[in-house]
């Protein structure tokens, strides 16, 4: 929603409820307040991969001793699409005793080692080999390819930019048709607000049946943009 507040030579306050409560502006003589909104559409700039490597045997040592091998294997996946393995961060792990409660008394079967993965890649291109080649172990699930913008500040930017023309146009406009002239701007306050929910696009996977495969289900669609926006309040005088 788009909206300008404008004021001539007369006391302002005013409160809107965008997000945030934004602050009260007084305004002096002569002078022209305005309010402006802008936005910004950033590309995603950030692959976001996460997987699950679960191993499952009859003793703690030995779960651990596979869950061990299977994120070796996974480090060299990375190393293999020239990605350095301390770039894939841990959030959780657990071995966890798994019990067979069929019986009237609980019975220890197995024991579970569990750990959760993610990996930021700026490459997209890198994201289809390394699930296609994640997908092909044995221990590994719960995979997902997620998209976000982590360069959030040059979209802040963008959008402030953005928002100031829109009040600087509505100031200029409120000057001319009031027969004055527009002066310097005297005060300005910014306003943020971005919502950078991690946006799922399965673009990564377009490749994974080879040559002779059909078409992805993304194939010709546009990926999803990360909107940005800001609100400028200013006052310029009035000449």
């Amino acid at each position: 929603m788009k909206y300008a507040t404008l004021v001539v030579a007369l006391w302002l306050m005013c409160a809107f409820a965008v997000g945030q409560e934004r602050p009260a502006i007084q305004a002096q003589p002569n002078t022209v307040v305005v309010g402006a909104d802008g936005k910004f559409d950033a590309n995603p700039d950030t692959a976001v991969v996460q997987f699950d490597i679960s191993a499952q045997e009859d003793n703690s040592h030995a779960a651990y001793d596979r869950a061990s091998k299977a994120a070796e294997q996974i480090r060299q996946i990375l190393r293999n699409n020239g990605i350095d393995p301390k770039a894939a961060e841990i959030s959780m792990f657990s071995i966890e005793p798994i019990y067979d409660y069929k019986p009237a008394k609980a019975k220890l079967v197995a024991y579970r080692v569990n750990a959760s993965v993610s990996l930021k890649l700026k490459d997209f291109t890198k994201v289809a080999p390394i699930i296609q080649q994640l997908s092909e172990a044995d221990v590994t699930g719960n995979q997902s390819v997620n998209y976000t913008l982590e360069d959030i500040d040059a979209a802040k930017m963008k959008a402030v930019e953005d928002a100031y023309l829109r009040a600087h146009e509505s100031a200029e406009t409120i000057a001319r048709v009031s027969g004055r002239g527009l002066g310097e701007l005297s005060y300005a306050s910014v306003d943020t607000y971005e919502n950078v929910r991690v946006a799922p696009v399965m673009q990564a996977m377009a490749k994974m049946g080879g040559p002779s495969a059909a078409p992805a289900p993304t194939e010709e669609f546009s990926p999803q943009t990360i909107t940005v926006t800001a609100h400028v309040n200013a006052i310029f005088a009035l000449k």
